[in-house]
């Protein structure tokens, strides 16, 4: 099945049902997954009708032509696609960072949201170096692994530390001088490295910088200062923000393996009797649906209060910030339990190409090695809850 991208982006831009614009776009998402994974990218047209759609518009502001939802929604939104193919799932997700145009000047913003197609790739980890000119520009140099997107992309928005001399310099009150830069692709490369088991199709390649002016319109630093957009979505913290756009992606894959192995067990057999009638697979099946509906329950209550704080004007609380953390870090474990576990249960059939069980497999393992939701960021969590004090509070 294929819909158009006019379709598509008339149900989102009503504003009555954005979750609809990607459900009417899944099928194709799923049909086309294998191609995905051959070029190593989302396939170009698709993604013209995801972008059509405003699945990349999910949390830019209106000013700036965006639909700055609610958290919520978009969750839902990228669970919908990471189901039918947890590479675009994830390539959406990271794209909607696009949203980082909300800590530039309007002209800039549009400017960079002028490009085509209008999606910015990002790796906010300072992996360049910017060395400042007279003229108040940097001169950036540097290698981002990771780049998620980057072949969708005509933007990148990558992560910097401004030297002093051969160190980083230092800003009030004390901290180096981390930022994010703006590029357009023609003065970035893209290096072919994204040889990988899971999430094939993001074409999350190295992409590079050499000596690069970036002027200072183009420079944003959306972890340390407020953007120049208020409204509730941007009352988050950065990292809240990027829990927000992560949650769906293991609740869409789990969810699409627990149904593909219902729909298996009642045809497949290991012996006399089908897996849908053997004690220990009921078992196994009935503990993965409370495990995955607990993990969604936990996030829909924990993002569903920090929003309720900041549509009445407030910031979030550290303890708002805190429990998004524990909640998406939450959903990726049980993510990667229940499809660990369906992936067991079906046996070696689901080692074929034709099983959407083993690209589901692969794409949740892959993604569960994000930094987001490492151990390190994670033990954060269990200080904060243990009244230990948090270095670097600002992560949460």
């Amino acid at each position: 099945m294929s819909v158009t991208g006019e379709a598509a982006r008339d149900t989102a831009r009503s504003g009555a049902d954005v979750v609809k614009a990607a459900e009417l776009l899944a099928p194709e998402f799923a049909e086309r997954a294998a191609e995905g994974e051959r070029l190593g990218q989302l396939p170009a047209d698709l993604f013209t009708k995801a972008q059509d759609a405003g699945l990349i518009d999910l949390m830019l502001p209106r000013a700036l032509g965006g639909l700055e939802l609610d958290p919520l929604t978009v969750v839902e939104v990228i669970s919908t696609i990471s189901a039918a193919d947890g590479s675009a799932g994830f390539t959406i997700l990271t794209l909607n960072a696009t949203c980082y145009v909300a800590w530039l000047a309007d002209d800039a913003a549009r400017t960079v949201l002028a490009g085509e197609p209008r999606a910015v790739a990002t790796v906010f980890t300072p992996r360049g170096s910017a060395i400042p000119q007279d003229d108040g520009s940097l001169l950036v140099t540097g290698r981002w692994p990771f780049n998620t997107g980057c072949r969708n992309a005509s933007w990148f928005c990558n992560g910097v530390m401004v030297l002093d001399g051969d160190k980083p310099a230092v800003v009030p009150p004390g901290r180096p001088d981390w930022r994010l830069v703006f590029a357009p692709r023609e003065q970035c490369g893209i290096l072919d490295t994204w040889d990988v088991a899971g999430l094939k199709g993001t074409g999350s390649n190295d992409t590079v910088m050499e000596r690069v002016r970036v002027t200072p319109e183009f420079t944003a630093n959306p972890i340390f200062e407020p953007p120049r957009h208020d409204g509730p979505l941007y009352r988050w913290s950065f990292f809240a923000l990027m829990g927000v756009q992560f949650a769906g992606f293991p609740l869409g894959i789990a969810r699409r393996a627990l149904d593909e192995f219902v729909a298996l067990a009642p045809k497949k057999s290991r012996g006399s009797k089908p897996l849908a009638q053997e004690q220990s697979v009921q078992l196994a099946v009935a503990r993965c649906e409370a495990d995955l509906r607990s993990a969604k329950a936990f996030v829909t209550d924990v993002m569903g209060a920090a929003w309720e704080r900041t549509l009445r004007g407030d910031e979030m609380s550290m303890d708002d910030r805190v429990a998004v953390r524990l909640a998406t870090g939450r959903a990726i474990r049980a993510g990667v339990e229940v499809v660990d576990a369906v992936f067991r249960l079906a046996g070696g059939g689901a080692l074929y190409g034709s099983s959407p069980l083993q690209r589901c497999w692969r794409d949740i393992n892959a993604g569960s090695h994000h930094g987001y939701f490492s151990e390190y960021h994670e033990t954060r969590v269990g200080r904060a809850l243990l009244g230990v004090p948090v270095p670097d509070p600002w992560m949460m």
